[in-house]
Formats: C-alpha cells, structure tokens, sequence
C-alpha cells in the first residue's frame, strides 16, 4: 500500500476524469503535476448554488444569479468569422435568452432542446433585453450534487475551459480526488499541543473545507488554517536558521574598541550621533564582540545616517586587524562612498581602495596584490568585489548597501571570501521595509533600525502638478537657479521600454534647452546608456556647480549626494513605485535651504498612481510609505525565491495577514527558545515537514 506522502505525491495523469490531454494542460497552464498540487490551487472565490432565482425577479444589476429551466430554440447564428450559439432559457414566470462566442460546437451537442437545466451566470443588459453571456449549464442531476455547498471557482485560461477545465471540469476533478482520499492520507503537520492551542481544524478538513465549504464559517476556519501552515512553517524555518548559524558559525572576534574608533569618535566626528545612531552601534558592537558571526539588517530612511554607522563600524574591525569591504550595487554610488570615506577618515593612516569594472590594467592587478597582502584596509566598489581573483588577506567586516539590488548567488561568494572563519555581514537599505515584510523576507537577521533624522534636516515639500502646470514649473526652475540652488530633474526607466525612455528624457532635454539653453544655463545629461566615465564627468560637474540642472534617469536613485539641490523634478510619476520615488526625494533636502519636490503627471492619473501621489504629498516617513506601497501593490517577489524555484505562499497574503504573520513568528519563537534544534518528541513533526519542503540550496541560508 502507499504511503501517506505516495498518495499525494501521484501525478495527476493517474486521477479518474483527468487524462493525458487535461492532465497535459493543467501541468502547462497551472503547474499542477501531482495531487498534492491539485489540493493546493486554491478557489479565488467562491458562489453560493443554494439559492435559485425565477426569471422575472432577475435584473442587470444583480451580480450572479442561478436559475431552473427548459433550454429550448438552441441555434447558431452569424457566419463563420463571428458565430455565436443563443438558446432560452424558460421557466413558469418568463423567458431569457443564453448566448456563447465560444465553445459553440461541443455545446451544441450536450444541450438538449427540451429538457431542463440549472443555469448560472451574470446578467447583461442590451437594447433593453436581458441576457446571460457566457453561462455554466449543468443538468438536474448533475448541479443536486453541487447545492449542498459553496461552489468553488478556480483561475482559468480560454485553453483551460476549451479541454473541459472550467469552473464545472475543474470542481468534477476536485471532488474526484476527495472521493479517492482518506483523512491519513493527509497527514498532520502540526503537533497536537499547537492545534489546540491556536484552535486549528485538521489539514485533511482544511482542503476539504477551502474546496468544498458547506458555509462561510468552514470557510473561514479552512482559510485560516492552511495561511497558518504557510506563515508558522517559514518563520520556524527562518529562526531555525538563525538559530543553526549561531551555534555553527563562530565569528572573527572583536574585542578591541581601539585607536582608530576612539580618535575618530573624539576628534573627527563630524556631527552628534542621534539616539536611534548609538542605539544601533551598540547592537553592532555587541555581534561584533559576541564571538558569533554576525548577520544584521541596517534599515533607516534617506539621510538617516547609515553611512556613517558603517565607517564606524568598520573602525572596530580595523582596531581589530582586520580588512573590511563596503558593496554597493552602482558605480556612482560606489563612488560617492569612496569619496565621503576618504572625507571623514582624512588623517587616519587607513588605506581605502576602490575596485569596478572600469578599474583595469596594472592599476587593477596592483589592487588585487595589495589586498592579498593586506595592505589595503577598506575596499569599497561594485560587483567586481565579488570576482574570483578579489582575494583578501583577513577580511572581517562586510557590508552590502542597497542589498536586495543583489541576487541570493552573488552575496554568497561574499561569505566564503573570508576563511575558515565567515565574515561579520552588515546588510543596509534606505528602502524602509514595513515590520512583517521584515519578518519574512529578512527573518533569519538580526534588525536595526535609524528611526530619526539627524537634527537640522529640513523635510521636503511634496507637490503633485500636471502639464497644464508647465510655465509655474519653469517659473519655480528659474527662480532655484536665482537663488544659486540646482535642479534635478528625472524621468522614468523601465529595463523593457528603455528605448522609449531615452527618447523621453532626449525629447525633454531639447525642450528645456529652449528656456534654459547656455550660456544663461549648464544642463548635465546622466543616463544608464552612457559609459562609466561619462556619467562620471557629468555628476561631477554638477557636483563643483558648473551645471545647474542635471537631467537624469533613476541611475540617480541612491548614493547621489548634493547639499545644494535644492529642487526635485519627477517627469511621469504614475510609471515610478512609492518606494522609488521616495528614495528620488531624499536626493533634495540635504542643504541648508528648503527644498521641494514636484510630482509630475498627465491630466489623467489611475487610481494607484493617485494614491502613491496622495501618499507622498502627505507624509516623509519612509516607513508609512512602505507600509502603504505593500498595502498597494502587494509584497511582489519579496524573497528572490524564483532563483531556488520555491514558491512560498499559495493562500496567504504578506499585506493582508500582518496580524497572523505576528502571531506565527512568535509561537515560532517561542519554540526556537525552548528547543533550539527541534528535536524534542512533541516537536518531531515539525522536524519532519521542515526538513522535507524547507531545504534551502546549500549554503544560500547562511546569507540570508
């Protein structure tokens, strides 16, 4: 006999009703190849077949309705470009007419003139008559059996309902599949103590009861219990991870707070640490002298001092005698790194090195010396860092800046380019990720976050204009400019109309250069089309105020940093994210002067683009704004997890489930705590179902 997990693990060519041609589909399609996937392609909704309407009550404005009747005058009309199939549906108070566009020859022979149907649809009024377009037609018999609960309704294609999979096929497969399931041969996955005590119903009724509700409680109950599975299992995963590197990986330990940190911090310091900055040295200082390798997400808002956290950072590990490195995913911001590292520490006997792809020759092959012989202290640079031949003598600390711009496979060969230890890792992003984001796509890290803005930092005024704004806008440019102040101004890029883009941002240069032409005005073009050195000459140019307005694309999104911009542009705003364009903001406001942001559209602007407007005329808190972008759009592919083929939630929804995801990850922790490595009896099961759908490629868990 099969096991449990034999069961569910049958392809689905073997289910009765399927075939080789619908099993075919459903695999191409839906990705549904064995039983345990059909279980798990949940309905999107579901509608209630108990309820039967007469013809006369009917009326455009209901949503759905389900009638009893005789099909009757069954005929296709139209030629063979455009054919259509109309039949009536008639019962003791009146007549409606049904009609297909498609499907027409297999309906044609199934509907029998004469004999009743259950009909179910949406009605549609034309020229004063009623219709149903489109409807699901089962026989008395067949639709008994589908009164007794809610109905379930799946995703479809057009390919899907032409081989027989749709909401009537696909309802007949489930039920066929519950008709050869037993309740053992949905095995639990949860151990007794924790059913009860979040008062869950068994996994088998949950399936049961997600397809085939008797009523809204099953429902809810069905619903609420496999979002548990999904949310519960990946946070135990996570603090289990987390819970492994801490015993397995001892970490390069750094006792000493030495010189270089003490003169720095005494001598050179260029501002007072806020709070929320020595809060979060603390914690890093605390990793970084635990003995245990250290794996923390630095989160805080543009300007919140994140920088300045790191170069600190880094000083410990240097009083240490170990190297460090600093990875950012842009040449310009790998640039604007360098040259503030080489201002602050100015004076210190540090060597601090920059590596890309644009450093090549001698120059490169003398870095890359260098650093094996550990000469050079701090390397800061692009993706180059992460090559084969970058090899350092001792490094201890790295740190990745805007890491979510890197892919799971590249911040890995980081980690093994210290040895035998791994290096210290100290992950930042200025994209302020909401708490239960947090939890999930970074839940195997250590949080920090800079929640206040360094004293003095004045908050940007957010405007939303239209084209028929134009000459007030022009009128704003020159008045910037009068005032000794410089202009970006940014159009969109987008990888697959970058073309277009271009042409956009060239078309707007041309305008602009018509009222703000030399030699009155100096423009800088910056776009990701240029070579590295170009754009380097063009930022550069900006920076010593020889242009006045910089023309960009949003190469300019992080790490550009002008005091004397004091006037931020954005060209089409419906096409950038909340979160893009409040990092674009944060370029202004970083002077003395008051600074403003204006929000460019046509006349017309969506529904989402009007609340991602609304949302960042009303607030500068990176954290609200994040909160509402996952509200808005989603959580989107927060975990990269294409690269490893896992998909991770099927029911559950990270915008939606904030208050669940809180609940799971502290039941999770809670356990961690009492039973680090999950293996006391009463958690085996736990064991088990992680060890079979949780495994991780290897090595990718130790960097998160």
């Amino acid at each position: 006999m099969s096991t449990s997990k034999g069961i569910l693990d049958t392809s689905i060519d073997y289910l009765k009703g399927v075939g080789p041609i619908k099993a075919d589909m459903l695999k191409k399609e839906l990705k549904i190849f064995t039983y345990q996937d059909l279980l798990q392609s949940y309905p999107f909704r579901h509608v209630d077949k108990t309820k039967f309407h007469k013809i006369r009550e009917v009326n455009s404005n209901l949503d759905y309705v389900q009638m009893k009747g005789i099909i009757n005058n069954v005929k296709i009309l139209g030629d063979k470009y455009k054919r259509r199939l109309v039949a009536q549906l008639k019962d003791e108070t009146g007549i409606i007419q049904l009609v297909w566009f498609k499907g027409i020859n297999w309906l044609q022979k199934i509907l029998v003139p004469g004999k009743e149907y259950v009909v179910y649809g949406k009605v549609n009024a034309f020229k004063g008559r009623l219709s149903i377009p489109h409807p699901e037609v089962e026989s008395i018999q067949e639709a008994a059996a589908v009164q007794k609960y809610l109905a379930p309704v799946y995703h479809s294609t057009e390919k899907l309902n032409s081989k027989g999979l749709d909401a009537k096929g696909r309802r007949n497969i489930m039920k066929g599949l519950f008709q050869l399931l037993k309740e053992e041969d949905i095995p639990e996955i949860l151990p007794e103590y924790l059913l009860n005590k979040v008062k869950l119903i068994s996994r088998y009724r949950a399936f049961l009861q997600v397809h085939f509700p008797r009523n809204q409680s099953d429902l809810d109950e069905a619903i609420n219990r496999l979002k548990f599975d999904e949310i519960f299992f990946l946070q135990l995963r996570l603090l289990q991870i987390k819970s492994e590197r801490q015993v397995s990986f001892k970490g390069h330990d750094f006792k000493t707070i030495g010189p270089l940190f003490n003169k720095f911090y005494s001598e050179k310091l260029p501002f007072e640490l806020t709070n929320a900055q020595k809060k979060v040295l603390k914690e890093i200082r605390a990793d970084l002298g635990s003995g245990a390798q250290m794996n923390r997400l630095l989160q805080g808002d543009v300007g919140s001092g994140k920088t300045m956290v790191a170069i600190m950072s880094i000083l410990i590990a240097l009083d240490n005698n170990y190297q460090t490195c600093l990875l950012a995913p842009t040449e310009i911001l790998a640039q604007q790194h360098f040259i503030a590292f080489n201002e602050y520490l100015s004076g210190l006997d540090i060597n601090i090195s920059f590596l890309s792809g644009s450093v090549k020759g001698k120059k490169r092959a003398a870095l890359l010396e260098n650093l094996k012989e550990g000469e050079i202290n701090i390397l800061i640079g692009t993706h180059a860092i992460l090559e084969d031949p970058v090899v350092f003598k001792n490094l201890g600390l790295a740190i990745t800046d805007e890491q979510h711009r890197f892919g799971v496979a590249q911040r890995a060969k980081l980690w093994h380019k210290s040895k035998p230890k791994p290096p210290h890792i100290l992950v930042m992003t200025a994209t302020p990720i909401p708490r239960t984001l947090a939890m999930t796509t970074y839940g195997d890290l250590d949080v920090s976050v800079i929640d206040e803005l360094p004293p003095g930092r004045k908050l940007v005024e957010t405007m939303h204009k239209t084209e028929s704004n134009r000459l007030w806008i022009q009128g704003l440019m020159k008045r910037t400019i009068a005032v000794g102040q410089q202009i970006y101004i940014v159009y969109p890029l987008i990888e697959e109309s970058a073309k277009l883009d271009l042409n956009n941002l060239m078309q707007g240069y041309e305008t602009l250069l018509r009222d703000f032409g030399p030699p009155e005005y100096q423009i800088s073009i910056v776009h990701g089309k240029m070579k590295p050195k170009d754009k380097e000459f063009e930022m550069q140019r900006f920076i010593k105020k020889e242009t006045q307005i910089m023309i960009a694309t949003t190469v300019i999104e992080v790490g550009v940093n002008v005091p004397n911009a004091s006037l931020m542009i954005i060209e089409n705003t419906e096409r950038f994210g909340l979160s893009q364009l409040h990092q674009l903001r944060g370029r202004v406001g970083r002077g003395a002067e008051k600074s403003y942001c204006v929000l460019m559209t046509g006349e017309k602007v969506t529904q989402i683009g009007m609340q991602r407007i609304q949302t960042m005329c009303k607030t500068n808190d990176g954290f609200q704004i994040a909160e509402a972008d996952l509200q808005i759009r989603g959580p989107g592919n927060l975990d990269n997890t294409q690269q490893s083929g896992f998909n991770l939630f099927k029911i559950s929804d990270i915008a939606k489930d904030q208050e669940l995801i809180k609940m799971c990850r502290n039941i999770a922790q809670r356990i961690i705590d009492h039973d680090p490595l999950i293996e006391h009896e009463q958690n085996k099961i736990l064991k088990v179902h992680l060890k079979e759908n949780f495994q991780l490629i290897e090595g990718w868990s130790n960097i998160s």
